[in-house]
């Protein structure tokens, strides 16, 4: 498990950055608007960039601190970086970049077996392959390979996934998560999509105008964020598939069926429905177009800007759902209370 200790700050023209965190686990995001400082911290902490004074210190050891004038060179932290944009070499097919760092790591500090991460990331059929004939997410997949296989302590990803469309971003998260977990590499995501948050990390560290703001999970993010969005909160939900009927697939999502219009033939999926989408009733509706009529108990009631959130517990499954001010009167939404959520089988979208 990693443990970073950061106390920084840099002046860079008008601009003052600064942060002060101490973090331990895999999975750490770091999350703000565009000129908030997101990219100078991984700059700083690849060392691509130096700070002006303060430390910084992964798993107790020291990589950088002003006060006993220490600066490790990139080459020397270990730190790999998963940019925007590949930057895969041109001059060299997909089997040589890929190999790049691992041909430079010492043989002692090799941890990642080269077939292992090749058939974990599907990059096979691509070792014959020039880079300039990958698609954008085949660049990238191969971009976090050659990062991957180079064995560094940490990696950080810069905004790995912008630029991409969304059916790519969302092929290639799956990816993402397999290889991280299964070869336990931590590392840092930066991000300015809630989504791409929620999917990749636990914890977050906020940034606004330069400085550190503070350090959420990535839920109660994105549950912050129902009051600003015209979608609301969007709800994740991982379901198993189960057959096809009428036109409909049917999934299992905890103790209950659900179906929806557009599933797909994966066995699994992740699927988002918003907030916004799930109707709620006091009774169970006599009749209705909405093939979903989710049997919930009412969790916790909160306001969320001009919102009112309904956090629900569905047969040990949550779901937010969001309503105004004068629902929760008439419809008595209360912790305990109970309440059929309906939810049109259109409603729902595929991510991955």
């Amino acid at each position: 498990m990693m443990k970073i200790d950061v106390s920084l700050s840099k002046r860079l023209g008008d601009f003052d950055w600064q942060a002060r965190f101490s973090a331990e686990g895999g999975q750490l995001g770091v999350f703000g608007p565009s000129g908030s400082g997101k990219s100078t911290l991984m700059n700083l902490l690849a060392g691509l960039l130096k700070p002006d004074s303060g430390h910084i210190r992964l798993d107790g050891s020291p990589i950088f601190e002003s006060a006993s004038s220490i600066n490790l060179p990139p080459e020397k932290r270990r730190i790999g970086v998963v940019f925007q944009h590949a930057h895969l070499f041109p001059h060299m097919g997909v089997r040589r970049n890929l190999l790049y760092g691992f041909r430079r790591t010492p043989a002692n500090e090799r941890r990642i077996d080269t077939n292992d991460l090749i058939e974990a990331l599907n990059l096979g059929p691509l070792l014959d392959r020039g880079v300039k004939r990958l698609s954008g997410g085949e660049r990238q997949r191969v971009a976090l390979g050659r990062t991957l296989l180079a064995c560094p302590r940490l990696i950080l990803m810069d905004e790995p996934l912008t630029g991409l469309d969304e059916g790519l971003k969302y092929q290639i998260i799956p990816y993402l998560k397999q290889v991280f977990n299964r070869f336990e590499i931590p590392y840092i995501f930066i991000s300015h999509s809630l989504n791409e948050m929620r999917l990749m990390t636990d914890r977050v560290l906020e940034f606004a105008q330069g400085e550190m703001t503070g350090e959420v999970s990535s839920e109660l993010l994105a549950r912050r964020g129902m009051g600003t969005g015209q979608g609301g909160y969007s709800n994740l939900m991982e379901m198993g598939r189960l057959r096809e009927d009428d036109g409909l697939y049917i999934y299992r999502w905890g103790g209950q069926e659900i179906c929806l219009s557009n599933g797909g033939d994966q066995d699994t999926g992740m699927f988002e429905i918003m907030s916004k989408d799930i109707t709620l009733f006091k009774r169970h509706p006599e009749a209705s177009s909405a093939r979903n009529m989710l049997q919930c108990r009412v969790v916790k009631v909160f306001e969320a800007g001009n919102r009112i959130g309904v956090e629900l517990d569905c047969h040990g499954q949550r779901l937010m759902s969001q309503v105004v001010g004068s629902a929760v009167r008439d419809l008595g939404l209360e912790p305990g209370s109970a309440i059929i959520a309906v939810i049109k089988a259109s409603a729902f979208r595929r991510l991955y």
